[in-house]
């Protein structure tokens, strides 16, 4: 199991700032829609600078399947590790991305998200109809079958999407409060025992990170818990 940290702090020079506190430990950089809108590239190429981590690029494209694809081939030419798509954005789009990116020499890891784990039953039916457990392993099934590498969904829907499709399927889990800090605004956390248990690939850690006195030994401490 992976540690995954999410820079979702206020400014350019924060990320960096917090790169440089992270630099040597092994773990991946997650940079999602506020870093990226207000830095661009520039931040990524920066934190590679930093220390060469792998990035994680959260934007969750979700469009008609053409300009997903067309966005996605710009995406894998950004050097950027992993990035993720709406599940719900169907198979057609799925298969379209994978057949444009599977035509390069390299390719990042693209995972499909789910659910999202600020969803709670209720909120998520009066959107999608269903149920959360069934929508994500419908929508971890279409995944798998278009070629995706993996899922993003709570630790709660992990075993599940694994034995609906491959043991290999990855798993990438936010929502992750390790030492059973304050949830804010997630509805479905989960602690390191629990996304152990649930075969969880990569844990997204963020606030407990980033706004810890000391980032890099809250980072120590989950890692040496991930052992």
């Amino acid at each position: 199991m992976k540690l995954c940290v999410a820079f979702d702090v206020a400014s350019y020079d924060e990320c960096i700032n917090l790169a440089k506190e992270l630099k040597g430990l092994d773990l991946w950089v997650k940079i999602g829609l506020r870093s990226y809108l207000r830095d661009g590239v520039k931040l990524l190429e920066a934190i590679k600078k930093v220390d060469n981590f792998k990035i994680f690029l959260d934007l969750k494209l979700y469009d008609i399947p053409n300009t997903m694809a067309d966005a996605c081939e710009e995406l894998a030419k950004l050097d950027v590790d992993m990035f993720n798509i709406h599940a719900s954005a169907g198979k057609s789009a799925m298969c379209m991305i994978m057949e444009r990116l599977n035509a390069l020499s390299k390719r990042p890891l693209v995972l499909a998200v789910s659910a999202l784990t600020s969803f709670d039953e209720q909120e998520f039916f009066s959107v999608y109809k269903q149920d959360i457990k069934q929508a994500v392993k419908d929508f971890s099934k279409i995944s798998y079958e278009s070629g995706l590498d993996g899922m993003v969904c709570s630790v709660y829907e992990s075993l599940l999407i694994k034995e609906n499709t491959n043991s290999n399927f990855i798993t990438l889990t936010p929502g992750i409060r390790p030492f059973k800090e304050n949830s804010d605004d997630q509805k479905r956390v989960a602690d390191i025992e629990c996304a152990k248990d649930n075969l969880s690939d990569f844990i997204v850690v963020g606030r407990p990170i980033y706004k810890a006195k000391e980032p890099r030994k809250v980072c120590k401490d989950i890692l040496e818990h991930l052992k």
